[in-house]
């Protein structure tokens, strides 16, 4: 994710992002996170894609994996290594083409700020990062097309049709889904879909 517009949202928002949003309102992933986690193995490597204020990083440690943080926002990175001690790499999801030796990747509404001619080449570079068998987590919000929300941030929409087509044209099979509804950082309340998947 590069775009400027996007990442200055995220640049402006970050102490109040993490404070005031990320910390509340994920208590409805737990069916996700649970889904994600039967599919690693213990201790197994796993990369936080666009891993934000880090508080996803931050729990998968905690549960025994070696998590690693990656975003395109320097500020978000300061927040996770000041709250958490987490040294995040900061990279656009370009970056994927060279990482590799992952046992789980877990992108948590992050590549739905890809542009969606972009979106074939990062989950074939997801999918080579990861070791056989590995596992994905993939959040992104339901719609048509490509735009900006009220905070100007970037976004690109899928049908669940469409979006479990790239995953499994990616090389994935398709676990698990959930629908879901929530209210995100621009304050409406969306549609969302989550794959859970294996290479």
């Amino acid at each position: 994710m590069s775009d400027t517009e996007t990442l200055k949202v995220y640049a402006e928002a970050a102490g109040r992002y993490a404070a005031g949003f990320a910390r509340t309102k994920d208590t409805d992933q737990e069916a996700d996170y649970s889904a994600f986690k039967a599919l690693l193995p213990d201790g197994g490597r796993v990369l936080d894609l666009g891993c934000g204020p880090g508080h996803w990083t931050a729990r998968l440690r905690g549960d025994g994996f070696l998590a690693d943080g990656m975003d395109a926002s320097p500020e978000m990175a300061a927040y996770a290594q000041s709250t958490y001690g987490i040294d995040v790499q900061v990279s656009d999801f370009h970056e994927l083409s060279a990482m590799a030796g992952y046992d789980g990747i877990w992108a948590n509404f992050s590549l739905l700020h890809a542009p969606k001619i972009e979106m074939p080449d990062h989950l074939e570079h997801v999918r080579q990062a990861l070791n056989p068998k590995g596992a994905l987590s993939l959040g992104m919000k339901l719609g048509v097309g490509e735009s900006r929300d009220s905070l100007n941030r970037f976004y690109a929409y899928y049908s669940e049709d469409e979006l479990l087509a790239l995953v499994e044209a990616a090389g994935f099979r398709v676990v698990k889904t959930r629908r879901g509804n929530g209210e995100g950082l621009a304050g409406q309340d969306e549609t969302f879909v989550v794959v859970t998947a294996h290479a």
